[in-house]
């Protein structure tokens, strides 16, 4: 719905605006507010916001029309003006046009013409507040998403790919801040979020450094994924890397003794990758599922403090590089019968 403000002193105008734009208004695609000059717009303006554009008479009491113009330029850029005037002379056409107005109609008003400035003087002012939008996002995914991603999005191929849904080779390990939940019940909020972003910052840049990317954050824990060639081996060196700098960490003393310790979980092999969630809320997450990544997942669950733990397939493939000790079997949820876990340890 657009919102019109109506500045003109004479009282008619008014009640003939209601009149010929009823329909409009009765399916509320237009509000109108109504002000008596300029000062009174103003103020109207401040109590509504979200006005869109303004139609302004030019000789009103207190504050003119041109004045109103010099104002709402300074104050709500955004807001799109037309005047409405029987001083229909080339000077106050100029003198509007030069303060910002984006039309000018002359009184007696032809309804018609007016109705169709309108519309384009609405669909000019929703067209820069949907670019500033798209500018504000933008500008906000740059704050977060790496240049290369988002050069990824603008291609073909990332459009091909929110489509895809297919069967990969990958490694998906689960990082758990271990004791995280007492500090959360115990300090401010503020406090609590400033604590875990940073933990999770220095994770993520090890992740990435690897060649992985975070698939999602739930609570105090990362699911960071690894694809590609060698995607085992760069998970465990990631995963490796993070224990170290979390490790190495001083204890946080502020207000609360804190020494932060990550369990980890990790296994590899084939899982589903694919837009899941649910298109009526228009919540989709494009992510990996499958028995692979439950195991992955209660791995962590079962790792004590400092522990990355990997299943026996996983095992296999990497004991030539890397050192591991067997744990032994464990009874993970969903599992029929025990299986062998060993621990890496460097």
């Amino acid at each position: 719905m657009a919102k019109i403000l109506v500045a003109d002193d004479e009282p008619d105008l008014e009640i003939l605006i209601k009149q010929k734009f009823r329909q409009k208004i009765r399916e509320k695609e237009y509000e109108f507010i109504f002000a008596v000059n300029g000062n009174d717009a103003l103020e109207k303006i401040y109590q509504n916001p979200d006005v869109d554009i303004v139609l302004s008479d030019i000789n009103m009491p207190e504050m003119d029309g041109l004045t109103l113009l010099s104002r709402l330029n300074e104050s709500s850029p955004l807001i799109k003006s037309v005047i409405v005037s029987a001083y229909g002379d080339m000077d106050n056409i100029r003198t509007a046009m030069n303060r910002g107005a984006f039309d000018f109609i002359t009184k007696p008003i032809n309804f018609e013409d007016l109705s169709l400035t309108m519309i384009k003087t609405i669909n000019h002012a929703f067209q820069i507040k949907e670019t500033l939008k798209a500018i504000k996002e933008n500008n906000i995914l740059k704050m977060y998403v790496d240049e290369n991603v988002l050069n990824f999005m603008n291609s073909r191929e990332y459009e091909t790919s929110l489509m895809l849904n297919e069967n990969v080779e990958a490694a998906v390990a689960f990082i758990d801040i271990c004791g995280f939940t007492s500090i959360s019940e115990n300090e401010a909020p503020d406090k609590v979020v400033k604590l875990l972003n940073g933990y999770f910052d220095i994770i993520v840049k090890e992740i990435i450094s690897q060649g992985g990317y975070i698939d999602k954050f739930i609570g105090d824990a990362i699911m960071a994924v690894f694809r590609g060639e060698y995607h085992l081996d760069k998970a465990i060196e990631a995963c490796l890397a993070v224990r170290s700098v979390i490790d190495n960490l001083p204890e946080f003393s502020e207000t609360v003794s804190y020494k932060p310790k990550v369990s980890i979980g990790l296994n590899c092999g084939e899982m589903i990758s694919g837009n899941i969630g649910s298109a009526s809320l228009k919540r989709l997450d494009y992510t990996v599922i499958g028995d692979t990544v439950n195991v992955a997942q209660r791995l962590q669950s079962t790792a004590a403090p400092g522990r990355i733990l990997i299943s026996e397939n996983s095992y296999e493939k990497v004991k030539e590089s890397f050192d591991c000790r067997l744990v032994g079997e464990v009874n993970l949820k969903n599992k029929s019968a025990p299986v062998n876990v060993y621990e890496v340890l460097g």
